[in-house]
């Protein structure tokens, strides 16, 4: 194991090689090695090898070496980031790295702790292009954005509108005389507001509008725009663009508003492979009208996994912060101990490192089901797509909002210095909680898989076949917790009965609560209206069985023993114990529990605080994020914390200069007016 220590502390240590003696003493005590782990994150030692080698081939190269965020203007960030992510596109061609996978490797690397500029360009623009346009289109297109001849971004949201699709208002209606499409923002509030890169980079994009044609609304559609001159970059006539100004996160990010007015451009710009419009003006509709959920399908899949990283950053810096900071006494007369010592600290940092883990492995395991989904409707079965969206919806919605509430909470758990822009948590939080609305806002979100719920309530009642996993909706309600002591609870199948009893009652109770406002004669949206209380209850539930689900799973299906598996079994179910403790009622009025095993739930927790405890540091060290994407100085991986914090601070712009300038302008001026006015009193 010190081997391998040592060959991971070169990845990571300060320019003095120097390791902090806390956070030595936490590794060589752990229970296992954590590229143990690495390994099962990754899904393989190749993986593991693989992308290292690529972050290697980032942290070596002085193009990328790090600079201080905290102390750029927004102006200089956006400058930096779009020339880091231009010299990334060169330098991966030079690499000749060609997957997508280690694209988004190499970029999260050169990024570190912001977010990845020309993000757009390569997810939701280019799939879009692969997924909505017809083989003659993608010919053109793709080798255009795959060339970067094009930079593009996908534009749906509006000022007005966003996560409600229906309600989008740009206009395209085609003119059969030229055979064009006239895309129109008829109101203030149908311009596209917020898609990344619009304000000033992109030269494209994939533009969200209203088709019209033959005087007939066929609502929302895909259309390739240009936008800017290929000659000069400015925009063209009737296209209005912008930035949309300084927001919480996203500094380095041209978020941007566009507002067209009658734009032309040719028909055959419309993404045509499920749905076209002929040059008569004659529509033809796509063989499932949701196809286009696709697209968010993928990027809600992605964002998942994005969640668990910005998780798994708060959770490193916050564990191995509160191994080299002391504090207080814990035995009168003794040393001050290390906060991770503390189970009060222990209960913020444990969840949260538990539930990274859960959330990263739940978005390989969306992946792989959308990649499964795509290779279906090739075959022209989209079947699948009613349960893989009702998932994703909700998954989307709970995971950034557990990643936000967590960071938040490891944010506090690192005391004021958590709250210094030199913690990494300013950024990193910043990013994250974005997630919350972006991409679906999570409300909206919650209630698309309660929708998904209620409808397999329904076949349920009916007798219809249901999935594998939504089999839990007939799950017997009079069945019982035969668990008698703490032990019992250690058991993965009785937590799992125990979610989905819960879940079940929850999704039940909310259709039974609908089934009486419609008895009396309300009409369907007005009941809907009025239940969201139990459907977002219902659809947290279930995405939160979901998550423990394929936590369990996953590390079922792992092919590996010895004490790392049993440190991450031990993880999994306190995972779980956490989730029943935090919604004690709700797993209580399920029937299958009682408030005495409830106390033993309680003692079984404990339980599992101490057997964490000594591998608390090995566990994030086997997240292996690399320093310069964290960009903490409380989450170094050699601890050395207190030098460096000195050494930042110093580094601050506003120290440049000894006297400031403000003190000329403001400071001395009032001093010297208070003397005067002082003096003049004697």
């Amino acid at each position: 194991m010190a081997d391998r220590m040592a060959e991971s502390a070169l990845r990571y240590q300060g320019e003095s090689g120097n390791m902090n003696p806390d956070i030595e003493s936490e590794r060589n005590n752990a229970d296992f090695d954590p590229v143990e782990l690495t390994y099962f994150l990754d899904g393989g030692q190749e993986n593991t090898e693989q992308r290292r080698s690529i972050e290697s081939a980032v942290y070596d190269d002085a193009q990328f070496k790090k600079k201080e965020l905290s102390f750029m203007t927004q102006e200089e960030r956006y400058t930096h980031s779009i020339g880091q992510a231009i010299a990334a596109v060169k330098r991966m061609r030079e690499l000749d790295i060609t997957d997508t996978q280690q694209q988004w490797m190499f970029k999260a690397a050169v990024h570190g702790p912001e977010e990845s500029n020309l993000s757009l360009h390569s997810s939701m623009f280019l799939h879009c292009i692969y997924s909505q346009m017809n083989e003659e289109q993608q010919e053109k297109w793709l080798n255009a954005a795959f060339d970067y001849t094009v930079i593009g971004t996908y534009a749906q949201t509006e000022m007005g509108h966003g996560t409600y699709l229906r309600g989008l208002e740009t206009t395209a209606t085609y003119d059969p005389l030229t055979q064009e499409f006239v895309l129109h923002s008829p109101t203030l509030t149908s311009m596209k507001w917020w898609p990344g890169n619009l304000g000033k980079t992109v030269t494209h994009a994939i533009v969200a509008a209203r088709l019209i044609t033959r005087g007939k609304d066929h609502g929302t559609h895909m259309f390739m725009v240009q936008l800017r001159s290929m000659d000069d970059h400015r925009p063209l006539s009737g296209v209005e663009l912008g930035d949309i100004g300084p927001k919480l996160g996203f500094a380095n990010v041209d978020n941007g508003f566009l507002k067209l007015d009658h734009l032309r451009i040719p028909r055959e710009h419309m993404c045509m492979k499920y749905s076209q419009v002929a040059p008569d003006g004659t529509y033809t509709a796509p063989p499932n009208t949701k196809l286009s959920y696709g697209t968010m399908v993928l990027i809600r899949s992605f964002l998942t996994n994005h969640m668990g990283t910005g998780l798994a950053m708060g959770a490193t810096i916050a564990t191995r912060y509160s191994a080299v900071r002391r504090q207080s006494e814990l035995i009168p007369g003794k040393p001050e101990p290390r906060i991770l010592d503390y189970q009060s600290q222990q209960m913020k940092l444990f969840p949260q490192i538990a539930s990274a883990y859960a959330i990263l492995v739940c978005g390989v395991q969306l992946k792989d089901r959308f990649l499964e989904y795509m290779s279906q409707t090739d075959e022209g079965n989209f079947s699948a797509l009613p349960e893989l969206h009702g998932t994703t919806a909700g998954v989307k919605a709970y995971t950034t909002e557990m990643a936000a509430k967590g960071l938040e909470l490891l944010r506090m758990s690192c005391g004021g210095h958590g709250y210094s822009a030199a913690s990494g948590f300013p950024e990193i939080y910043s990013n994250i909680v974005a997630g919350c609305t972006y991409e679906g806002e999570n409300t909206v979100m919650y209630l698309q898989t309660a929708r998904f719920l209620i409808k397999t309530v329904r076949q349920a009642r009916k007798g219809e076949k249901l999935t594998p996993f939504m089999s839990y909706i007939r799950a017997d309600p009079n069945e019982r917790c035969r668990g008698r002591s703490p032990e019992d609870f250690m058991n993965i199948h009785v937590l799992l009965s125990a979610y989905g009893h819960r879940t079940r009652k929850m999704v039940n109770h909310a259709a039974d609560c609908m089934d009486v406002q419609l008895k009396e004669g309300k009409i369907q949206a007005i009941v809907w209206n009025n239940n969201h209380l139990h459907l977002i209850a219902a659809s947290k539930a279930h995405c939160h069985m979901f998550l423990l689900d394929c936590f369990h799973r996953s590390v079922d299906n792992w092919d590996h023993c010895g004490p790392a598996r049993s440190a991450l079994e031990a993880l999994v179910r306190f995972y779980a114990l956490h989730g029943i403790l935090e919604n004690k009622g709700e797993f209580l009025q399920s029937g299958y529990l009682n408030t005495e095993q409830l106390d033993l739930i309680e003692r079984q927790y404990v339980a599992l605080l101490d057997i964490i405890r000594p591998n608390a540091v090995a566990l994030v060290d086997a997240f292996d994020i690399h320093d310069q994407r964290h960009g903490s100085v409380l989450g170094r991986y050699d601890g050395n914390v207190y030098e460096n914090l000195y050494k930042w601070a110093k580094a601050a712009p506003l120290n440049e200069k000894e006297v400031v300038d403000a003190y000329h302008l403001h400071i001395k001026p009032f001093l010297d007016e208070n003397r005067r006015r002082v003096q003049a009193k004697l």
